[in-house]
């Protein structure tokens, strides 16, 4: 099973976009060592927060700092842009990155419907399958008769994977054929039942013959369980404000989660981030290890919003650790 990792490259509370995106660089670096597959950002907007929001920027940043690891988008909010924009950002990143480039994409806007209007994003009637489609044509082979094309972007083939949270996008990568990554970190409801769909009705296509899923989870990993659930505080708070309408940059983690942001919302939060793993090494691999063999993922992507870089190198560190000794395991 291969194991990759998802940034939203996050700005702490006290720090700054340029340091969070050195950090992203550092610890790309260091994933690329570890044995990750894939390194992938996401295009979320108007979030102090999150310095990812230019997304294919972000991505060739890092795919220049990197060398064999696999770089994309986890993803791009396809409702924001132009198919033949998006064809042609990648197309370029993959002229540049040959083999390297993956591009994920989601039908979310990334924002509320401020940000919508500043995406200058009419209201009209969901396109995301067609687009879905126009997109893979125009990053598929030439084809003489179309009237457009794009260039850089025809015939680098850039690997397109759906990213979803609902049976929707279960239901597109089935019918289109493609890879689907399931946004379990943060909403996992409907996780299984996604799954079955994806899985029972996936139709081979061009680029996949059999369905592919990748299951997505946090990782708060350190030295011991009170260190790993003090390092998840920070998200905690953060997805908090989030629902509150108040998002902010990523909080310092605190000794009292409750008294920090109330019972009720620590009970919602905790059940909207329930696909985690926290703690130490062993409670590290407890728990993906329960994934794993529950959803049988062919791929597990990892994320996890950590304040302080070096702690949040160090969780990625032990899980790759815990990951490559699970697929020995496996091979042995």
């Amino acid at each position: 099973m291969r194991y990759s990792a998802l940034d939203l490259a996050p700005v702490p509370e006290g720090s700054d976009a340029a340091t969070a995106i050195a950090n992203s660089v550092a610890l790309a670096q260091k994933a690329e060592r570890w044995g990750y597959h894939r390194y992938w950002l996401a295009e979320h907007h108007n979030m102090p927060g999150i310095a990812s929001a230019a997304t294919s920027v972000l991505i060739g940043h890092i795919a220049n700092a990197t060398q064999t690891m696999r770089v994309g988008a986890g993803g791009i909010m396809l409702p924001n842009h132009a198919p033949l924009t998006i064809a042609e950002q990648f197309g370029t990143l993959a002229t540049i990155h040959p083999n390297r480039i993956d591009l994920g994409l989601g039908r979310a806007p990334g924002g509320d419907m401020a940000v919508a209007r500043a995406l200058r994003r009419g209201l009209e009637a969901d396109r995301f399958p067609d687009d879905v489609v126009e997109l893979i044509n125009y990053l598929g082979d030439a084809r003489p008769d179309a009237p457009v094309a794009a260039h850089p972007g025809q015939g680098t083939h850039v690997p397109i994977w759906i990213l979803g949270s609902s049976l929707y996008g279960a239901q597109l990568a089935a019918h289109l054929g493609l890879p689907y990554a399931f946004a379990s970190h943060f909403a996992p409801d409907a996780l299984d039942e996604a799954l079955q769909i994806y899985r029972d009705r996936f139709q081979p296509s061009a680029q996949l013959e059999q369905p592919y899923f990748m299951l997505a989870a946090n990782v708060f990993a350190a030295d011991t369980d009170a260190e790993g659930a003090y390092l998840r505080t920070s998200m905690q708070q953060a997805f908090a404000r989030l629902r509150t309408g108040q998002p902010s940059k990523l909080p310092a983690p605190v000794d009292d989660i409750e008294a920090a942001i109330g019972p009720d919302m620590t009970r919602a939060v905790n059940q909207a981030l329930r696909v985690s793993a926290v703690g130490s090494k062993a409670s590290v691999r407890s728990a993906l290890t329960a994934l794993k063999d529950r959803y049988a993922p062919d791929e597990m992507i990892l994320t996890g919003q950590i304040h302080d870089a070096e702690a949040r190198q160090k969780s990625f560190g032990i899980a790759a650790e815990v990951l490559t000794d699970m697929s020995a395991v496996e091979v042995a």
